[in-house]
């Protein structure tokens, strides 16, 4: 009787997870000495939580005078009401999307790729959303007050205005950092008890003690743990979709020409997660060359991360075709002579084109692997996608120069005194990013150790799981 051979389809060999010839040992201690020895720090670190700190106090020196002097110290006029401040604001939020769905979205579809580069997107997420919520409590000019934007019960009887789109985002950023930072936190447990176990020093091993939460590794702790970080990775994964589509309701639940278009929410969801992994790729590439990790942080982890760059650059800028096709299809004067002002004649028309070089042009390299693969290529490119998407920002804020009415017509020029407050949020993003490079581990641990073949055990020889017990 004849038998049939069974046919399976042809699938392409990814390279391994973890690079040279690492075991359990290796891995825990190369890791964990970029947290418990100073040493292992040099002049890199130093240079950027040096400039960092002075981005911090020429930020807290421009905010102490604008709390005084009151935001009429920035070019705000009465076409262009935002200004810089919501700019900077949308910028920061779509930059910590790419932690979110690196995490979690790339953790339910059960891509390993993102083990290498997971734990410092998750803190990158958490400090750019930090710097992003400074700038809607400036613009408010009364930012000791910024707790009426929250129901509770009070004397004065004033409650949020729901149906106003500002107060979604308080919501909606508030819930986003909060889960974000949980979901980082738990992740850290096991690796904060490794550090724990293996740390000489008696103060840190209290501190990594305390911020273990008690870990022992037992069956039950992994079983609790897998639980509670699946769950809630479940949760993140709407809020990556959710919370930037509510960002972009700031712009089109209003009647402003270019602004009510029902394409935004996808467009700026996209658009974050384009600016998020460049980011990625600009803090990924200088600290796997520093510190010697590039067997955790391979090319093909970079690699991965360019092609979801491009991938999202591409939906991008199919968005900004649709803006132009909305605007003419639309029959609306008011729509097509602003899209007019804004592509071609108007005074902000080379912010446009600074726009559509920087996020479509050049990113086309990408389509090279070569180019992918060549470091220096990539951060280059990956810089000029992060100046690319905040000329989008700028370009939708700023380049409205004409609305309906010929009163409302002017120019806008930012001062000084914006751009020292947002060259200051880099200050605050950079150090507390050093401040994370010294004293967490940049890498998991745990999943570095579950990515390790069968049989690299440790130094006793014994071979290790696959994953936790």
């Amino acid at each position: 009787m004849a038998t049939t051979a069974t046919i399976r389809p042809h699938v392409e060999p990814q390279p391994p997870a973890i690079g040279g010839n690492h075991n359990l040992t290796t891995v825990t201690e190369t890791i964990s000495r970029l947290s418990l020895d100073p040493k292992a720090h040099g002049k890199p670190w130093m240079i950027t939580f040096g400039l960092g700190t002075l981005g911090v106090l020429l930020f807290l020196y421009t905010v102490t005078y604008l709390i005084w002097m009151g935001p009429g110290i920035w070019g705000l006029n009465i076409p262009t009401a935002w200004g810089f401040a919501i700019i900077n604001f949308v910028w920061w939020i779509g930059i910590g999307h790419a932690g979110t769905l690196i995490s979690a979205i790339l953790l339910l579809v059960h891509q390993r790729w993102r083990t290498s580069i997971n734990r410092f997107a998750e803190a990158m997420t958490i400090f750019a959303v930090m710097c992003a919520g400074i700038f809607p409590l400036l613009h408010t000019g009364r930012p000791w007050l910024a707790y009426w934007l929250y129901p509770f019960p009070n004397n004065f009887a004033m409650w949020p205005q729901f149906r106003s789109p500002l107060a979604w985002d308080v919501f909606a950023v508030s819930t986003y950092f909060t889960v974000s930072l949980v979901f980082w936190y738990v992740g850290l447990i096991p690796d904060f008890a490794t550090l724990r176990d293996v740390a000489k020093n008696k103060l840190q091993k209290r501190i990594y003690g305390a911020l273990s939460l008690g870990w022992t590794g037992s069956a039950f702790n992994w079983r609790r743990y897998e639980k509670v970080y699946l769950i809630l990775a479940g949760i993140s994964t709407p809020l990556v979709f959710s919370v930037h589509s509510i960002v972009s309701f700031d712009f089109a639940v209003s009647i402003v020409p270019l602004w009510h278009a029902t394409i935004f929410p996808p467009f700026f969801v996209i658009g974050a997660i384009y600016s998020g992994f460049a980011m990625v790729l600009v803090l990924g590439i200088p600290m796997r060359k520093w510190y010697k990790l590039e067997d955790f942080i391979t090319d093909w982890h970079l690699d991965c991360s360019a092609k979801v760059m491009l991938a999202s650059g591409m939906m991008v800028s199919f968005g900004y075709l649709c803006e132009v096709w909305f605007a003419w299809y639309s029959h609306s004067a008011v729509e097509w002579e602003s899209t007019v002002l804004r592509v071609w004649s108007g005074p902000y028309a080379w912010s446009y084109w600074a726009l559509i070089a920087c996020n479509f042009v050049i990113p086309q390299v990408l389509w090279i692997k070569k180019m992918r693969y060549n470091m220096t290529v990539l951060f280059l490119i990956s810089i000029v996608v992060l100046i690319g998407m905040w000329f989008e920002r700028y370009v939708i804020v700023i380049t409205l120069t004409r609305e309906y009415l010929p009163s409302m017509w002017a120019r806008y020029a930012p001062t000084h005194h914006d751009w020292f407050i947002y060259i200051g949020t880099f200050g605050i993003f950079f150090s507390l990013f050093a401040l994370f490079v010294r004293f967490v581990p940049v890498i998991s641990i745990t999943e570095m150790r579950e990515l390790l073949p069968k049989h690299a055990g440790g130094q006793d020889g014994h071979a290790i799981a696959e994953g936790p017990p």
